[in-house]
């Protein structure tokens, strides 16, 4: 695990587009297409713009989300509508978006459709970008979820799993653990100072359940690099 900070959240973000952009072309040509796990939440959306306007070829990139509320694609509380207004935009418009949210009414009848949705990616994953919350969830991974152990299982076999947040609205779809390992590069995307402390505690040890976080920064599969700034 590697950990870059930076004095301004315009370095960091300027940063991370590079090194996103580098992942992505590497991929494009050794591969000839390349996949992205994205996060919602405002962090990232200074990232989303920058790289909307990076001349690539995003007819050969497939972008997903690591999470999704249950709620409508035009629904405030949407990460598609958040990914669709600031990223699949300018060059970054044709990309193939691949989204987490379906017609179902529950969350937890649409597993095995999107798990066959997300089978159809250019696996493994180029590189997934997550976040992190004040209660060290990350993903959909919430502390005390009843499906939290499904969602961190590594034999499940599921590339997705539902869940409800006991702390947050909405049930959410939320990748699984293994399908976020399986990215060749994961990015925790961190920005405040009140994230140093979370950061500080997931690092010591303690109990996966208790701070999710623990599930991706604890692994030895999948290289981590934090970025963050104040």
């Amino acid at each position: 695990m590697e950990q870059k900070t930076f004095t301004s959240r315009i370095e960091l973000t300027q940063a991370l587009a590079n090194e996103v952009t580098n992942l992505l072309r590497s991929d494009l040509v050794s591969k000839g297409s390349a996949a992205l796990a994205v996060s919602g939440g405002r962090t990232p959306i200074d990232l989303f713009e920058q790289l909307s306007k990076v001349e690539l070829d995003w007819s050969k990139v497939f972008i997903t989300l690591v999470d999704e509320r249950w709620v409508e694609p035009n629904h405030q509380a949407s990460n598609e509508a958040l990914v669709r207004r600031h990223f699949l935009q300018n060059y970054a418009s044709e990309a193939n978006f691949v989204a987490l949210k379906t017609h179902y009414d529950s969350a937890y009848d649409a597993v095995t459709e999107l798990h066959q949705r997300l089978m159809k990616l250019p696996l493994p994953m180029t590189v997934s970008i997550l976040g992190m919350g004040e209660d060290g969830h990350t993903a959909s991974f919430f502390p005390g979820a009843k499906t939290l152990s499904k969602a961190l299982d590594m034999d499940s076999g599921l590339m997705c799993c539902a869940t409800t947040p006991l702390t947050a609205p909405h049930d959410r779809m939320t990748l699984t653990l293994p399908t976020v390992l399986a990215s060749k590069k994961i990015i925790l995307h961190l920005t405040g100072d009140s994230k140093l402390p979370v950061l500080e505690a997931a690092l010591a040890e303690g109990d996966v359940e208790e701070m999710p976080v623990r599930s991706v920064l604890k692994q030895t599969q999948t290289p981590v690099t934090i970025y963050f700034a104040s």
